[in-house]
This record gives C-alpha cells, sequence and structure tokens, in this order.
C-alpha cells in the first residue's frame, strides 16, 4: 500500500456514491485529503441489484472494501414465464459468462463508506457550480442549500457524480454531447416478496418485444425488480405520473398473476428507479486537474453489469497513477485514462451487445435470444459457445486495474456473510 507523503494535496470528490466513496479511500491510502461533496441532504440506502465480477473484486480488495461485501445469490431454480403463467428453465444474470457475486448497490456503497477514514470531511447538499482551474490547482465555487457560495482551491477534482455528471457539464459541456441513447427506459425496486406462483430465490424473466421483467433474487432478502420498455421519446417519459406510464406500456393485455404483482409493487414501493438507458462516449475523461470517473465517464449501461467493477477499478488506478507520478497531477491523468481506456472501451462496447438479451426490441429479437438460451443449455451445441464466453468472462474478471497491469483476478472464495 503506497502511503508516500503527498504534502497535504486536497482533491474535492463530488458524489458519494460507489465510485465517488471508492476514489475518496483511495486518494487517503495515497496520503491525500479528500473532501467529499454530494447533492443529496444525506447518505442513500438501499439500491437496486448490482453484480460484482472479478475485476470489482480485486479493486475492493485493494480498497479494503471486499471484506465487507459478500455474494448474496439464492442459488435458486431460474425460469422465462409468460403471463398466463407457463414456465420453462431460464437463464439468470448468474448464469452469464464471469463469476459474478450478486448483492445491492447500497451494500457496496456501505461496505465502501465503513472504509472510508471518519475524519474524511463530507458536506451535503452541496454541489459545484462553477470551476476554474490553472497549472497548479483548480478553484470551485460550492453552493449548499441555505448557505452562500464559497470559493476553494483544490490540487484534484474528481467528478464521480453519475450518469448526468454536473463536473462533466461545468469542465467538459453538455449532456447532449456525451449521452448516447438505447431508446430504453428501466424501472427498478424491491419486491416486498416473492412474485406469486415462485419461491422467494426464484430468478424470474418475463420477455416480450420491446418490454420485459426481471427479477434477482437473494439468499437473505426479497427479490429485485427491473423492469425495461423501449420508446421513441426518451424525453416525453418523464412527463407523466411513472406508475400509470408503466401500467400503460405493459398493457393493455391481461397482465397475470406475476407480472401484476410486479406492477403493484412499482406502485407502492418507497424507492423507485425511473430513469433512461444512456452510455456516456466521450473522448477524453481528464482535462487539467479535473478527472471523471465511473458514470460520470463512461457509463456502460446497467445492461452490461460491469458498472460497479469498472467503478472501483477505476478509482483504485487513479490513485496508483497519482502515487507514482506525485509532481505531474496532469500527467498522472492522462496516463491513468490511457491504462484504462481499452478496457472501459471493451465493456461499452459489450454493453450495447448485452441490451438484446435484458429487452429483445423485435419478434425477430426475442426468438433469437430463446433460441440462443435454448442452445447454451444444450451441451452438444454448448461447446461451439465457448470461445465467447472465455472472452467475455475474461473480459468481466480480468483484474485492469491492478499496479502491475496485466494480472488475473484472485479465485477468492467469498467471506462468511455478515
Amino acid at each position: 500500500m503506497d502511503t508516500s507523503d503527498h504534502g497535504g494535496r486536497r482533491a474535492l470528490v463530488v458524489g458519494l456514491g460507489i465510485s465517488g466513496i471508492a476514489t475518496a479511500v483511495r486518494l487517503r491510502q495515497i496520503g491525500w485529503t479528500p473532501v467529499i461533496v454530494e447533492r443529496s441532504p444525506a447518505r442513500r440506502s438501499g439500491g437496486y441489484f448490482v453484480a460484482l465480477f472479478g475485476a470489482g473484486r480485486a479493486a475492493a480488495g485493494r480498497l479494503g472494501i471486499l471484506d465487507g461485501l459478500s455474494d448474496r445469490d439464492s442459488d435458486g431454480a431460474s425460469y422465462d414465464i409468460d403471463r398466463t403463467g407457463r414456465r420453462r428453465p431460464g437463464w439468470s444474470f448468474k448464469d452469464f459468462p464471469g463469476r459474478p457475486w450478486l448483492m445491492t448497490r447500497g451494500d457496496v456503497e456501505k461496505a465502501g463508506f465503513a472504509a472510508l477514514p471518519s475524519d474524511v470531511e463530507i458536506r451535503y447538499a452541496t454541489v459545484p457550480t462553477r470551476i476554474e482551474q490553472d497549472a497548479e490547482g483548480a478553484d470551485v465555487t460550492l453552493a449548499t442549500a441555505g448557505g452562500r457560495p464559497v470559493t476553494e482551491r483544490f490540487d484534484l477534482v474528481v467528478g464521480a457524480d453519475g450518469l448526468r455528471s454536473t463536473v462533466r457539464r461545468l469542465v467538459f459541456g453538455p449532456d447532449e454531447r456525451y449521452l448516447r441513447p438505447t431508446n430504453c427506459m428501466a424501472v427498478a425496486c424491491q419486491l416486498p416478496g416473492a412474485l406469486p406462483g415462485h419461491k422467494q430465490s426464484d430468478g424470474v424473466v418475463l420477455m416480450e418485444p420491446g418490454r420485459s421483467m426481471w427479477t434477482f433474487p437473494f439468499e437473505d432478502r426479497p427479490p429485485t425488480l427491473l423492469l425495461s420498455y423501449r420508446t421513441d421519446d426518451v424525453a416525453a417519459e418523464f412527463t407523466r405520473p411513472m406508475a400509470a406510464r408503466v401500467r400503460e406500456v405493459f398493457g393493455p393485455e391481461p397482465t397475470g398473476r406475476a407480472l401484476g404483482a410486479a406492477l403493484d409493487a412499482v406502485e407502492s414501493a418507497d424507492d423507485v428507479l425511473f430513469d433512461s438507458v444512456e452510455q456516456v462516449r466521450m473522448d477524453r475523461w481528464q482535462r487539467g486537474r479535473v478527472v471523471l470517473v465511473g458514470d460520470a465517464a463512461w457509463c456502460v449501461t446497467l445492461y452490461a453489469g460491469m458498472g460497479v467493477s469498472a467503478g472501483l477499478a477505476g478509482a483504485d488506478l487513479l490513485g496508483t497513477m497519482l502515487a507514482r507520478h506525485p509532481r505531474d497531477v496532469p500527467g498522472a491523468l492522462e496516463r491513468w485514462e490511457r491504462r484504462l481506456r481499452p478496457a472501459i472501451d471493451d465493456l461499452q462496447d459489450n454493453g450495447m451487445r448485452m441490451r438484446s438479451l435484458f429487452i429483445p426490441i423485435s419478434r425477430v429479437e426475442l426468438l433469437w435470444r430463446r433460441a440462443l438460451m435454448r442452445l447454451l443449455k444444450l451441451p452438444v451445441i454448448s461447446w461451439l459457445f465457448v470461445p465467447w464466453q472465455r472472452r467475455l468472462a475474461s473480459l468481466r474478471e480480468r483484474d485492469f486495474a491492478h499496479p502491475d497491469f496485466a494480472h488475473p483476478a484472485p479465485a477468492r472464495p467469498a467471506p462468511a456473510h455478515a
């Protein structure tokens, strides 16, 4: 662990999500003083299903986060169903190439927060409104709810503030330059219990052209739900009441018991994610002393399943590069991006391909997905897909943030559950 003296250098980390917490942890490991600002008035909790692949587990281990995480996979059955209740054996996310640990976003944020030294300053309800930089540092104006704006000097500014990043907008330009729409919407929440006709440990998938339902089961809590649907006008989706719009999309046919229960859960849930599915594509993630990490820089889409792993890996490698080049922050950021970009580019390309497995936009795509799932379960045929499976598994398991830059992810058993 590099704990070299970096002269008390201050870094502003914008965003208290996974990438922001991980970045602050790593900066403290190398002797920096991070200050975290978060738009929300308090720390968030809960969250939807996420996967942690080998690249993320390796980074989490170096960050001191891994011991606070565990694989919460239910080890239950997986089914493809239709609205009438007919079901057949299916594939779940855990069957995709790679060896993911399954958990919620809140699990990762909680473990990261526990690893964050207690003296790291966190300012809630605070956002940057202006960033000006020179060769020696960056002056950032911060606005706090109910307070007067203040301008402070930092040696580094890290934008870890998500898909619609304020830092990206202030330094790199408007969202429209970088957001690449998939024309899909995502609705996610936690279910109160098992869907009718199924066990809580079952993974359930309902696929129709242009819309889908997935449940992600856990061994020690109710499943989380993901509804996806295709739209021709993303902006219009945010102009109507969410629950009514989702019911409209999944109508007018009778829902059946399972889908009906899922739609009821969306209406009654306290915390629902409702957002468009986008990628962020940028020619560069750093400019001078400002750098973007995680979804702010390279959102791979939730269909890729690598958002958390990539965020942890990016934060980990950022600290490595700053430690190696302590007197040249802009140069360290350039080297960080040059090392990380090939892996992220591969993940982004794969994320677009994975979309069709989560939500087929046509009957042809739906039939292709069903045929693929059946073929992968046939021993005589499945070996033909081994090269594809190995490449995808390697992409997700490879420790691309390792300090030596060429290291396979450790085959580490899951720690005991808390």
